[in-house]
């Protein structure tokens, strides 16, 4: 080592100096600065890390919390009647209008021409279209109903789109009875409802005098022969008041007719001669009906702008189902003149006498956008097939609009709030994201799975929480330290167990034992303790001879074997408990009861399987709180002449419940956002039930389910991330005020 010597000021020499010493100082120092460095930077790097995350999620849920933007696209003139049907192309080019002068016109909106002509009568009555089909028809004064279908044929040139429309041959169907000779024929009056299908047409006009005519052609085909059998069934309706608005659901079974005094009806089309249901819109006249897509939702227009929706409600007596009220939006300032629905979701335009367009959504009950119409008072209004534009006209003017609306059914209301869906009897909170019928209704509340995150958390830590904090009040203060050496890196090693083994085994092994020896499960609640208590007064009671042979600490061995010893005579006594208490059958009399079913993975399951994986967690930070208490608390509360477990009590325990706290925060965030084990032992149900014999869906499970299923941008996949940002700030927010209550925890009881 290197050694100099400095001269002092009088001339006299000092002490050698080592100065490797300074050498080995700064090398500490600069090692000492850089892993300062080192943890700030990666400190920084945590919090940018979870910033954009929570940045992330915004992002991606930033589209839900934008309006429906409709904009104004094309604008043609158009020659003629004013149309009171009109048809768009799933492409947005071309629009095909129907008037009273009986001429079919199809118009290429980019220029405003007329591509296509067709004249299908001198006149009509009145007009209707079926959207759903790509049908144009209007009836004559003789009772004639002709139907023109629109096709638009897709080709390519190249890489560029072409679409030519295309009229098909018209059908003719005459909806009047034939007449006594010489008797004159029933007054037609509007309106008229036309609903095309592969094998039959349905037609329904009101008539003048009251009442509506009814026609329903089929053709049936034969299989062998391929000889075509054509029928018409006519019939005539009579009805209470004049009618003013009609309806055919996509089925045909159902007819709807709207009268003048506010009254709705609803004719059963294979009900024969039975008499209607009658349902009190309100007092003001019915101007316009239409149904949404799955033909079960009724929208009802009114003469003072009242705009409501129905549908059949399944009765509490199990009768028939009666068409109730839904939904009421904001009232038009004029009389509701023209209604279309959207054939993709059940998002619908309005239109009323004033001028004035309005877009709802059905389900989330929303008015979307509301202004006023480019042409006034429209005479006909459409929805493009892909819900994505829709056209307006009036006399000599057509108009095109955009519609961006990609996620109409999301709000907060149907997020977080009961919605009454179609077919159920009341508002329910319901997850329902999927199924196999296209016009199905999403049913996308969060408030299922925020109970199901929140109930597999309380069932997981009512089991990790006293075995967690006691076991690691028990190991550090007074398990022998030759047994701690064992016990605490066992225990620990639990947390090595993946997930999915331990959901496996819950689902597969845990589960069928529960549901057979779950009567057992109810006796150890009460046995385990008084086992704990009799196996340590047994351990006072030892002769002193023998217990001065065991060292201290040890009698936990004694006491497990007592546990182990309670919990075997349980399982061997199962079946005698469920035929004495239970009738033979705990599942059977539950259900018997108290009406709640026993499901075989439901949330005790959870709470065994999910408790095991947190266990470790809790014990190994409690145990660390226990053993880093200063050992001089203990040695002077022992010294005053406190026994062992007052010193643990209220000297040992206080002063580590800040590092405890932490434990239990630590393992509520493993519980919250455990995933594989509730996907496996719980059924994956997203029911909202507390019955802790019920399963449940939790958020992050739920995540995991969806996602892959979730179309990118869509409202599910939007839906997802809304769900990862609650559960995301709902654990930001406890950990937060843990850490808040653990800071005060350790002020109060820093001074011990």
């Amino acid at each position: 080592m290197a050694t100099g010597s400095i001269p002092s000021a009088s001339g006299s020499v000092r002490a050698p100096v080592r100065t490797g010493r300074f050498a080995r100082a700064r090398r500490r120092v600069a090692v000492d600065r850089a892993a300062g460095l080192a943890i700030r930077v990666g400190g920084l790097a945590v919090i940018a890390g979870v910033a954009g995350i929570f940045a992330f999620l915004v992002y991606e849920i930033v589209p839900v919390l934008r309006p429906a933007r409709v904009e104004l696209a094309e604008s043609a003139t158009l020659a003629g009647a004013a149309p009171q049907a009109l048809l768009l192309d799933e492409y947005r080019t071309h629009d095909a209008a129907l008037g009273a002068d009986g001429v079919l016109r199809v118009v290429r909106l980019l220029d405003g021409a007329t591509v296509r002509e067709q004249a299908l009568a001198t006149a009509f009555v009145a007009i209707a279209v079926d959207p759903e089909h790509s049908v144009l028809a209007g009836i004559r004064a003789d009772g004639v109903v002709q139907a023109a279908p629109v096709t638009f044929a897709i080709s390519f040139d190249g890489q560029q789109r072409v679409v030519e429309p295309e009229l098909g041959a018209v059908a003719r169907i005459e909806l009047l009875p034939p007449a006594e000779p010489n008797a004159p024929l029933p007054a037609i009056a509007a309106p008229l409802a036309v609903r095309v299908d592969a094998g039959a047409t349905a037609a329904a006009v009101a008539l003048e005098g009251g009442g509506i005519a009814l026609a329903v052609r089929r053709v049936e085909s034969n299989a062998f022969t391929g000889e075509a059998t054509e029928t018409v069934e006519r019939r005539m309706l009579a009805t209470p008041a004049r009618v003013t608005a009609l309806a055919i659901d996509a089925r045909q079974r159902d007819l709807f007719a709207g009268t003048a005094d506010g009254q709705v009806l609803r004719f059963d089309l294979h009900g024969g001669d039975a008499p209607p249901e009658i349902f009190r819109a309100g007092s003001a006249g019915v101007t316009a009906l239409t149904l949404l897509i799955g033909g079960r939702t009724l929208l009802v227009g009114q003469q003072d702008g009242s705009l409501s929706s129905w549908f059949a409600v399944p009765q509490p007596d199990g009768g028939d189902r009666h068409f109730t009220r839904i939904r009421d939006w904001e009232r038009y300032p004029g009389p509701i003149a023209q209604l279309a629905s959207s054939q993709r979701d059940r998002t619908f335009f309005a239109a009323s006498a004033d001028g004035t367009l309005g877009l709802q959504h059905s389900t989330s009950g929303r008015t979307l956008w509301r202004a006023p119409s480019p042409v006034g008072a429209p005479s006909a209004l459409a929805f493009a097939p892909k819900g994505d534009a829709a056209t307006v006209a009036a006399a000599g003017k057509l108009t095109a609009f955009e519609v961006a609306n990609p996620h109409p059914e999301l709000s907060l209301a149907s997020l977080f709030g009961k919605v009454w869906y179609e077919d159920a009897d009341r508002p329910a909170y319901v997850w329902q994201s999927s199924s196999g019928d296209d016009a199905f209704e999403p049913k996308l509340s969060l408030v299922p799975l925020l109970v199901g995150t929140l109930k597999g958390t309380f069932y997981a830590l009512l089991l990790a929480i006293p075995l967690g904090v006691l076991g690691a009040m028990y190991t550090s203060q007074f398990m022998h330290p030759r047994l701690q050496r064992y016990v605490k890196p066992g225990v620990e090693l639990m947390a090595a167990l993946p997930s999915v083994v331990l959901g496996f085994l819950a689902a597969l092994w845990l589960a069928p034992r529960v549901e057979r020896l779950f009567p057992a499960f109810i006796a150890m609640a009460v046995a385990i303790p008084f086992a704990a208590i009799a196996g340590g007064w047994l351990w006072a009671r030892l002769p002193k001879r023998w217990l001065a042979r065991v060292p201290d600490g040890t009698e936990v061995l004694w006491i497990a074997v007592a546990i182990a010893a309670s919990m075997a005579v349980c399982v061997a006594m199962a079946s005698s408990i469920e035929t004495l208490l239970f009738a033979g059958s705990f599942p059977a009399w539950l259900e018997r009861a108290t009406g709640i079913p026993f499901d075989q993975r439901n949330a005790v399951v959870v709470g065994i399987a999910m408790g095991f994986a947190v266990i470790p967690i809790i014990f190994a930070i409690s145990e660390d709180a226990f053993s880093n208490v200063p050992t001089d608390l203990a040695a002077g509360s022992l010294a005053l002449g406190a026994n062992r477990w007052q010193t643990v009590v209220r000297v040992v325990l206080p002063t580590a419940s800040p590092g405890i706290f932490s434990a239990i925060m630590v393992g509520f965030g493993r519980a919250v956002g455990e995933t594989m084990i509730v996907l496996m032992a719980t059924g994956n149900t997203p029911i909202l039930s507390l019955s802790p014999f019920n399963g449940f869906r939790t958020l992050s499970a739920n995540i995991a389910v969806e996602v892959p299923e979730a179309p990118s941008g869509g409202t599910l996949y939007r839906t997802l991330f809304i769900a990862a940002l609650l559960l995301f700030v709902m654990t930001f927010l406890v950990n937060t005020a843990a850490e808040l209550v653990r800071h005060r925890l350790r002020r109060r009881y820093g001074r011990l």
